[in-house]
């Protein structure tokens, strides 16, 4: 199962395979450090993002080591906060950044996995989006003013009769 980083999918299917969606994963890190980032760290992690499509997990699992080993001082790095006058992290941005990329590399290259070739996993969840939601939203969206209850009601029957079909 492709997942977009929301926790519900993976508490309720604990033993099916999880593969975080990549593109879900460079944005998550690009909405913390930005599409331009001004500090080096930053420009650094953004550098190894590029590459997370077309790089095997050692190979990235290092480079986000090596990375975290040359600017692990920077982001211990603490100010005081001129309101409340505590500590604070100077770069929780990237902290939070970095944090997402260690708590989801273990699903980040599943697809990969020999173990589950046969399933066929994707690196991405364009195909669902795309084909699957896509067509189910139009639907919805043909019937507009019924009430959200409705909407939820059709959209459970939807899942569950395409469900049945696989």
């Amino acid at each position: 199962m492709v997942l977009d980083g929301k926790k519900g999918i993976e508490k309720a299917f604990p033993d099916i395979p999880r593969q975080m969606c990549h593109f879900h994963m460079k944005q998550i890190v690009k909405r913390y450090i930005t599409m331009n980032p001004k500090l080096e760290a930053s420009q650094e992690l953004k550098k190894i993002m590029t590459n997370l499509t077309r790089t095997t997990e050692k190979n990235f699992t290092k480079k986000l080591q090596n990375w975290h080993k040359k600017y692990e001082q920077f982001l211990d790095e603490k100010t005081e906060s001129s309101t409340t006058g505590k500590l604070q992290y100077t770069h929780p941005r990237l902290r939070s950044a970095y944090r997402s990329l260690t708590t989801h590399l273990p699903y980040l290259f599943t697809y990969k996995n020999k173990k589950y070739k046969d399933l066929n996993i994707q690196n991405t969840t364009n195909s669902i989006e795309g084909g699957i939601f896509s067509h189910m939203k139009n639907m919805i969206s043909v019937h507009r003013g019924i009430p959200k209850w409705k909407k939820l009601k059709f959209a459970d029957s939807y899942l569950m009769k395409l469900g049945k079909k696989t």
